[in-house]
């Protein structure tokens, strides 16, 4: 099949995971592949942990990355009250990286001389043979089919359907990546080896354990992963949480240096009145946090002639269903099995109708679990918050994924 693709050529626009999955996925089929990042210095997870999904280790696998080490094998997950006492548990196997970690080994595979940094899309037109795109750089490149894998932000996504705008959810979380050896040996001991939950009425805190720096899976040199669901109204609460020093509102989300150092320790102070003992002491040591404003956002259509959206760029779930790689991975194995079957156009079809329903059906199972955390409620919105805010419900709920891709 490879030698049937050998003179086709795919240019991919984001360079993140959805993109080098892509573009693996292709040149695995014999594809020639181009990916183009707008950033320039390597990617960031910014304290991202997540987890490893079996879907994402099979296609790592299926790409012959070795999966050896991934992460942090973790086998049950507990739900702490607001005096530490356990409340819920029970076994659920898991493997839990860092954004980094996955990251670096599909960077690593794939060659580095077609993976072009610094170079953002201008625009794009399409014929019935080829689709040209041109970059900020004033280069331009022709290829069979343009990939647009460039997440919440899509360029790609806002030539094609311009009225489509990723829908806040109504609540954030606050996020960071806490070294193993700054956690007192008594917290340690109580959360280290278990992904842990908090449940503040109307709230979630978690943490896990991942990979520290370079993947270091010994002891004493992980890392902690701390996120914490909070609601925020959109037009008050939201939009001071994303104003800076200088009185900058900023859109979507805010990098991590500009956040207000009162609103880090307003999240402080309300740990020490929420949470358990335990994740008080976590809390304390957030020192950098991420705040990551919760978004929606579902795309009615993935094809468009020789053009496809994959990934974030597509859909967008709130991470309860912990579905955002894997979603990824499978949308790409699906776009490269097609691909691989038929002509372009006729092959982005059937991977739309594949990919379309089981994305929507994600978004749906991620509104209905975070609906509880949501500053405000439709009567919808309430009966899914009363069903699943339950500590059983979070505890059990948010270990099912594999449905979803059935």
């Amino acid at each position: 099949m490879a030698g049937a693709n050998s003179n086709r050529r795919a240019v991919v626009i984001g360079g993140s995971m959805s993109g080098l999955l892509a573009g693996l996925q292709l040149r695995a089929r014999g594809f020639a592949v181009d990916i183009y990042e707008r950033v320039e210095s390597e990617l960031s997870g910014r304290g991202a942990g997540i987890v490893a999904q079996p879907a994402v280790i099979g296609a790592l696998r299926g790409l012959g990355i070795a999966t050896a080490g991934l992460g942090v094998e973790m086998t049950r997950r507990k739900i702490l009250d607001a005096e530490g006492r356990i409340v819920c548990e029970i076994d659920c196997p898991q493997t839990l990286t860092a954004w980094e970690r996955l990251y670096r080994l599909l960077r690593d595979a794939f060659p580095a001389e077609h993976y072009r940094r610094g170079v953002g899309l201008k625009g794009f037109e399409q014929s019935s043979r080829s689709v040209v795109s041109h970059f900020s750089d004033g280069s331009r490149a022709e290829a069979d089919l343009l990939i647009g894998a460039d997440g919440i932000r899509s360029t790609v996504r806002q030539q094609l359907l311009p009225d489509l705008n990723p829908l806040y959810a109504g609540y954030v979380a606050w996020r960071a990546l806490i070294p193993e050896q700054a956690i007192p040996p008594a917290i340690h001991r109580e959360l280290f080896d278990y992904m842990g939950f908090c449940l503040p009425p109307g709230e979630q805190f978690l943490g896990y354990p991942v990979a520290g720096p370079d993947n270091d899976l010994r002891p004493g040199h992980r890392r902690y992963n701390v996120v914490w669901y909070r609601p925020a109204e959109e037009r008050t609460e939201l939009k001071r949480l994303l104003t800076d020093e200088t009185g900058v509102t900023h859109s979507i989300s805010i990098p991590p240096p500009l956040i207000r150092h009162e609103h880090i320790a307003a999240m402080r102070a309300a740990a020490e009145r929420l949470v358990a003992p335990q994740f008080r002491a976590i809390a304390r040591l957030m020192d950098e946090p991420v705040l990551q404003p919760i978004y929606d956002l579902e795309t009615p259509r993935m094809a468009f002639g020789r053009v496809a959206v994959i990934g974030d760029a597509a859909f967008v779930a709130r991470p309860h269903v912990g579905a955002g790689v894997s979603k990824a991975s499978d949308d790409a194995l699906a776009l490269a099995d097609a691909l691989a079957a038929d002509e372009v156009a006729p092959a982005l079809m059937c991977f739309e109708a594949q990919r379309l329903s089981i994305g929507r059906r994600i978004i749906e199972r991620a509104r209905h679990l975070g609906a509880y955390l949501q500053a405000t409620q439709t009567e919808e919105e309430r009966a899914h918050a009363g069903r699943y805010s339950t500590a059983q419900a979070v505890i059990e709920e948010t270990a099912l994924i594999d449905f979803l891709e059935a």
